[in-house]
């Protein structure tokens, strides 16, 4: 639980250890993972939580709080309910009150229209994401921060040119094969020179 108070705002750490205790789950924060922040698992041997080490301490709070709720859910809901259905999204909706005076304003702006119909997950929310990466000690380019017509290069090395935005997605094409492809918003970046 020590551990625990480095990656938290200070104010959270006592109600979020009390969920904790109160239904035995055990937690790992874990090396960072490219497919998803933190997850949640009940087996024969408890509840049990994962969370990335890299994330900055409001993100880590939001995905810790989803993660608790879908416990809380397995815990007290009859099996069979939808993962982020109806009951899972009253649930963190519920204990992110808790926190909501914790965060700053920029992130509250988007945080609370985004908790009226919470996402499966925060990387679901561009907005929220992106406000959230503010707070990261690391800042990393991603495929939104990019101009049409500039060039680009994904975390394998491969160049791919910015034609534009369609809807959601950016269309690229790669500079290898001259075909075209979709990126998240999201999709992190280096800048080609």
């Amino acid at each position: 639980m020590d551990e625990l108070a480095a990656y938290l705002p200070s104010a959270s750490f006592e109600k979020i250890s009390f969920w904790l205790e109160k239904y035995n789950c055990k937690l790992k924060i874990t090396a960072a993972r490219s497919t998803k922040l933190g997850d949640y698992r009940y087996s024969k041997k408890g509840h049990e939580i994962t969370i990335n080490n890299d994330l900055n301490k409001y993100s880590f709070l939001i995905t810790l709080t989803h993660e608790i709720a879908h416990m809380m859910v397995r815990d007290e809901c009859k099996p069979g309910r939808l993962p982020h259905g109806k009951e899972w999204k009253d649930t963190f909706q519920k204990l992110m009150l808790n926190f909501l005076p914790l965060f700053p304003n920029n992130i509250l702006e988007v945080l609370s229209p985004h908790l009226k119909n919470p996402k499966a997950s925060t990387t679901s929310d561009v907005r929220l994401y992106k406000v959230l990466r503010e707070y990261d000690e690391k800042k990393y380019l991603t495929v939104a921060d990019v101009k049409n017509g500039d060039v680009f290069e994904t975390p394998n090395g491969k160049k791919y040119l910015m034609i534009n935005k369609v809807r959601t997605r950016y269309k690229c094409k790669s500079l290898s094969n001259n075909r075209m492809y979709l990126f998240s918003a999201l999709a992190e970046i280096n800048k080609s020179n």
